[in-house]
């Protein structure tokens, strides 16, 4: 691999029309494998009268139907006697995984030891076209529990050269930094911003701290949230997107958007109602397909899954560092839309408005978010609650105008049903650990709906 910024060369940077004949060749082989070794799509192509014979490419398969997370629970114990979705034998699977539940009862994934092969395969492309490189030092500041991100970035860094430090957590010991001198971190936005202040608050420069690189993942973020963290910490700050389902993407050093790999994932855009698929650059729901290369096997399979995730194709061009796979934006969270009559903002949209440069000299960054409204109002309340370093010195007024303005400037049809008082924004200012959020046990939700 030497210093060339790619994990595998030829298949990064192989032309257009080469790539799409092995997405095809592998989409063949994909569905083939499922009638063969799926009892879920065995039944599925019976059910849905799917000749599997006539689907020859990726574009085949926006014909077939669309399964989505409930589908996985529905055939799965408790509902059903075994796992429907199991692609292999039991004496095949390497290991057990399970999503964290947050929206139901976990999902489970089986892996093979080649399912690990291709997941980390895809972690091992992303910290190259980061420039991860044999000698860095990388802390996992994400679980090693049931779900695949650390566990699998573990293994990439093997393949990579790299050294892994395993904390699993951004509240580590500051020793950690000392004594290992870490090059990378990987973890959310905030836990990030936090580890900065405690380093700070322990007489340790973040700046001048010997890491040259923060990956944020876990969890989608707004750019002026990027350029906080790069400011904080003096670095380049990288995006990436993951999932137990195998979602695996990463920006290179242009950040004009995530590279996917596709010949390993093929991925189509839904609109909103999911009734039609999106031309690129509109944004749409992810709707994923795992390729297997000919020969391959694989634990748990899926064809045309809803991932309840939302992007758009940033380009489907050769990108500056050479890679000819098709870019996405930063995908985000359906749970996380909500809507005002009919019209929506995300999560994201909330904190774009809070992490502007002139609030962050009276904010931490920490913020929490609620709707009201009800039967007997027409007008919906968003209520932002922001913690200030010292409420009493914060230039509230400001920062209030500034978030409008940043909120409004991406959501314009969002400011018209403001003026006509439609929707209703006040803001609350607190101190350090006030915030609602810090009382709720596990990862708290930014936004609640209590309409």
């Amino acid at each position: 691999m030497g210093d060339t910024g790619y994990f595998r060369e030829k298949i990064e940077t192989m032309p257009r029309d080469e790539l799409d004949a092995i997405i095809d060749e592998r989409v063949r082989y994909t569905i083939h494998y499922a009638n063969e070794h799926s009892p879920f799509y065995r039944k599925w192509f019976r059910d849905h009268a799917i000749d599997i014979s006539s689907i020859r490419e990726h574009e085949d398969l926006l014909e077939l139907p669309v399964i989505s997370g409930s589908t996985i629970r529905n055939n799965q114990p408790p509902v059903t006697e075994k796992f429907e979705f199991l692609s292999a034998r039991l004496n095949e699977i390497y290991t057990i995984h399970e999503t964290s539940g947050t929206s139901g009862v976990p999902k489970a994934f089986f892996l093979t030891w080649q399912d690990w092969l291709r997941y980390s395969e895809k972690y091992a492309r992303i910290f190259r076209s980061y420039g991860v490189a044999p000698g860095d030092r990388i802390v996992v500041c994400a679980s090693y529990g049931m779900n695949v991100g650390a566990n699998m970035m573990t293994l990439a860094a093997r393949r990579t050269g790299s050294t892994i430090i395993p904390e699993g957590k951004c509240t580590f010991p500051i020793r950690v930094v000392k004594n290992y001198k870490p090059t990378v971190i990987i973890g959310s936005v905030f836990k990030l911003i936090r580890l900065a202040r405690r380093l700070a608050n322990e007489g340790i420069d973040p700046k001048a701290s010997g890491v040259n690189r923060l990956v944020v993942g876990g969890e989608s973020f707004a750019e002026a949230s990027r350029k906080y963290l790069a400011s904080l910490w003096d670095c380049e700050v990288y995006n990436t997107y993951g999932s137990t389902e195998g979602t695996m993407c990463g920006e290179c050093y242009a950040k004009a958007g995530l590279h996917v790999p596709e010949d390993l994932i093929h991925m189509d855009l839904y609109n909103p109602r999911m009734d039609h698929f999106v031309k690129d650059g509109e944004y749409g729901r992810i709707i994923l397909t795992k390729l297997l290369p000919v020969g391959e096997r694989c634990g748990t399979l899926l064809i045309n899954y809803d991932t309840e995730d939302a992007t758009a194709v940033v380009s489907r061009d050769r990108c500056i560092c050479g890679r000819t796979s098709l870019r996405i934006k930063t995908p985000e969270r359906e749970g996380e839309r909500f809507w005002v009559e009919d019209r929506s903002f995300n999560r994201v949209d909330v904190e774009r408005g809070v992490f502007q440069k002139e609030n962050m000299e009276y904010l931490t960054g920490e913020y929490e978010a609620f709707l009201y409204g009800g039967r007997d109002t027409d007008t919906t309340i968003l209520r932002v609650s922001l913690e200030c370093t010292d409420p009493r010195t914060s230039d509230t007024e400001m920062i209030q105008e500034v978030f409008l303005k940043a909120f409004f400037r991406f959501k314009p049809e969002l400011q018209e049903i403001y003026i006509s008082g439609s929707l209703e924004i006040l803001f609350h200012f607190t101190g350090p650990g006030e915030l609602e959020l810090y009382n709720v046990p596990g990862r708290p939700k930014r936004i609640v709906d209590r309409r």
